[in-house]
């Protein structure tokens, strides 16, 4: 494409900027210096001998000085550039790469690029050096890098504990609509559990907010016969998963056969950290009526199974489950490096 006056795009962009008879070398030259300033661009020209002639905008760390050692960086990144430059001026080719320094607050990365100056019979007079800082791309890039590898992880651990509740559901359900039904509402406590997780950038999840996440899934306002007492530790992801589940459990085993089943029916939970040798140790306790003539569910329930066996072993724990003076009990001990006290 060419424009109206004959002339290709990038030549108009380079030539017709400004009317060229009001052309000024002195205020173009200072406009470019304006620019290579505000870009954090260092720019450096040395002659055929690799002798400085000018440079500008040369900040830490590179430091000025006569001859080829223009830098303050590790010999072995000085001695690449200036190899690269030599390189420029023995094949008149330009070369382009990157660089790393140390800095007061960590690794500073740059982009660098060698240039040759041509003299219009084509022999090199010159090189030119051209630096810019690229740390903090580099460093968003190494923390999406963190955090793909985290996601990634989270997510692999997510469909590992999908797959076992699938597995343990289908074991201990009688029939095709027994298991939809029981393995949908497992899958669901999970993603409530998941969305309060997510929702704090993976810190995790407050153990009350928790506990009344899984209960309002199944009440109007979320807190119906549910009474809680005692410490709110922030809980790590994976235990804000495993204990959500465990809540799940027993808040659906207490609304078909327990206290929340029965009108007025209530349920206390208390939760109270305690020391144990150097770390705390957080003791979760669910308690509730027991209604008379009931039993405690079968050991090869997958809720008993999941209560006594699956949480704890998460959360390198313990737990029972248990009947004490007509009340259904459950103990979960959840030591340190789960959760995290405000």
């Amino acid at each position: 494409m060419v424009t109206s006056r004959g002339k290709t795009p990038a030549e108009t962009l380079d030539s017709e900027v400004i009317d060229p008879s009001l052309k000024d070398d002195s205020q173009l030259g200072q406009a470019l210096l304006h620019a290579l300033r505000n870009a954090g661009v260092s720019v450096l020209y040395q002659d055929h001998d690799l002798r400085t002639v000018w440079a500008r905008n040369m900040q830490a760390p590179w430091a000025l000085v006569s001859g080829p050692m223009d830098t303050i960086l590790p010999p072995s990144q000085t001695e690449r550039i200036i190899a690269a430059r030599r390189k420029a001026i023995e094949t008149g080719k330009p070369d382009r790469f990157e660089i790393s320094a140390p800095g007061d607050d960590g690794v500073r990365w740059f982009e660098v690029w060698i240039d040759p100056d041509l003299a219009q019979n084509g022999s090199v007079r010159g090189v030119m050096t051209t630096k810019v800082e690229t740390t903090e791309r580099k460093r968003r890039e190494q923390s999406l890098r963190a955090l793909l590898r985290e996601v990634s992880h989270r997510s692999k651990n997510l469909l590992a504990i999908i797959q076992s509740i699938a597995s343990q559901t289908g074991r201990y359900s009688g029939s095709i609509a027994d298991f939809l039904t029981r393995f949908q509402g497992r899958l669901q406590s999970l993603a409530s559990s998941q969305d309060l997780v997510t929702s704090s950038n993976w810190r995790g999840a407050q153990l009350r907010e928790l506990i009344y996440g899984q209960l309002g899934r199944y009440t109007r306002d979320g807190q119906h016969g549910l009474h809680f007492e005692g410490s709110n530790p922030y809980l790590s992801p994976n235990a804000a998963l495993h204990i959500g589940l465990a809540m799940h459990e027993l808040v659906v085993n207490s609304l078909s056969y327990g206290a929340l089943s029965r009108p007025g029916g209530t349920v206390s939970i208390s939760a109270e950290l305690t020391d144990a040798g150097d770390a705390p140790l957080l003791r979760l306790l669910w308690a509730e009526p027991f209604a008379d003539g009931g039993e405690l569910l079968t050991q090869r329930h997958f809720g008993r199974v999941t209560l006594e066996r699956v949480v704890p072993v998460s959360l390198n724990g313990k737990a029972s489950l248990s009947i004490i003076d007509d009340r259904l009990e459950y103990l979960l001990l959840i030591p340190n490096g789960n959760f995290e006290t405000e």
